[in-house]
């Protein structure tokens, strides 16, 4: 279906761009705009493109945990659910490889197999650096579950937990300077500079939190997001291009093409995080509310101007109360913030296209970045 586009008022009064399709009959999070397959079609292929990743990368990543010292290969293994915290052999839940199923995407997209079998070690790169921000975050977010099981930190410690996180950056960063592919030093110095983007961005997170509703802007929360999410998606997508050798104006699109859909990503995920089933997510239900976090979806509601954004102020302005989570939680909706998300995401992924139509203009090559752009943003609540 063609995607056609229309302006309407932002919950706070400015005019955003809006998809036909943000709002679908199942209430689900936004599609990719333009001719797509069904989407259980869509999710059979994206699932099977992300399986195939972990099948490939995920030797990489135990070869690499495995040179960790002792106690470090430990906090990694146990992260990535292939240990128990006592050390015996588990056969848990690595996460969904998306970043590093974009790196093989967009290798085999600009330059076939070839390229996608010589990006395998740069996929891992991304998602051993994925991951050190994952164990970061939970500690400085004071999460205690991910991934259906407890966090790192709750096991190990603080202190255990960031040395971790740490072992598997310079982990990602030796693997490239190791590479003899003529792409490593351009695609380790892109991932140096990711990394220190991404640091900004959970800087400006964690400073927001902090800061009175009231003096939070929207625009700012949208540069923090594309910091913190859209900027390891870019650039995973500009590696995997500098691994099939393709020109610098292509490499560029492909990265904006992940930020794009990154966003889109943190959108869903925004909403997921307020919405979503704790049993499905692995995450307590309230958990960004309580932390009085400033996601997309609550900023949006908290600038609407309307009656329930002054009730979500006042709600944010005091203390966490576990009695409030539903009257916050409904403020929130009820403010904008949930259909503002869901209507900016389809307007992430138009932008996103638009950019990968520019480096991969033939659709059937394409295929592959198309059906994972899709996945992110059909994950349901």
């Amino acid at each position: 279906m063609t995607e056609v586009t229309e302006t309407r008022p932002h919950p706070g009064g400015a005019r955003q761009r809006r998809s036909s399709a943000a709002g679908r009959p199942d209430g689900g999070p936004p599609g990719v705009p333009g001719a797509a397959p069904a989407a259980a079609a869509v999710g059979q292929e994206a699932a099977a493109i992300l399986e195939d990743a972990r099948a490939v990368v995920d030797p990489a990543l135990r070869t690499a945990l495995e040179s960790l010292p002792g106690s470090m290969r430990r906090i990694g293994l146990y992260h990535f659910g292939w240990e128990h915290a006592d050390g015996t052999p588990a056969a848990g839940n690595a996460g969904k490889a998306i970043r590093p199923a974009l790196v093989l995407a967009a290798a085999a997209a600009l330059g076939g197999p070839a390229a996608r079998a010589a990006a395998v070690r740069a996929a891992a790169a991304v998602e051993l650096v994925h991951n050190f921000t994952l164990l970061h975050d939970d500690v400085m977010d004071r999460d205690a579950t991910r991934r259906h099981r407890p966090t790192a930190w709750t096991v190990f410690g603080d202190a255990d937990a960031i040395l971790g996180g740490d072992a598997l950056q310079a982990l990602a960063l030796g693997m490239l300077a190791e590479d003899r592919h003529p792409a490593s030093p351009a695609a380790a110095a892109r991932l140096a500079a990711c990394v220190v983007e991404l640091c900004a961005g959970q800087q400006a997170d964690t400073a927001l939190e902090k800061r009175h509703p009231a003096e939070v802007t929207l625009d700012e929360v949208l540069v923090m997001a594309e910091a913190k999410t859209g900027a390891l998606l870019g650039c995973a997508c500009a590696m995997g291009a500098l691994y099939a050798g393709a020109s610098g104006e292509d490499v560029e699109a492909l990265d904006s093409f992940g930020r794009q859909a990154g966003l889109a990503f943190q959108l869903i995920d925004d909403v997921i995080g307020l919405w979503g089933d704790p049993r499905r997510t692995g995450k307590p239900a309230g958990a960004d509310l309580a932390a009085r976090k400033k996601s997309l979806p609550v900023v949006a509601a908290l600038t609407s101007g309307t009656p329930a954004a002054a009730e979500l102020a006042e709600l944010y302005a005091r203390p966490y109360d576990p009695a409030d989570l539903e009257r916050t939680t409904r403020a929130v909706e009820r403010a904008g913030g949930r259909e503002w998300a869901q209507e900016q995401a389809a307007d992430r992924m138009a932008r996103a296209m638009s950019e990968l139509a520019r480096a991969v203009p033939q659709p059937e090559s394409a295929t592959g970045l198309l059906s994972l752009a899709e996945f992110v943003t059909r994950r349901s609540t």
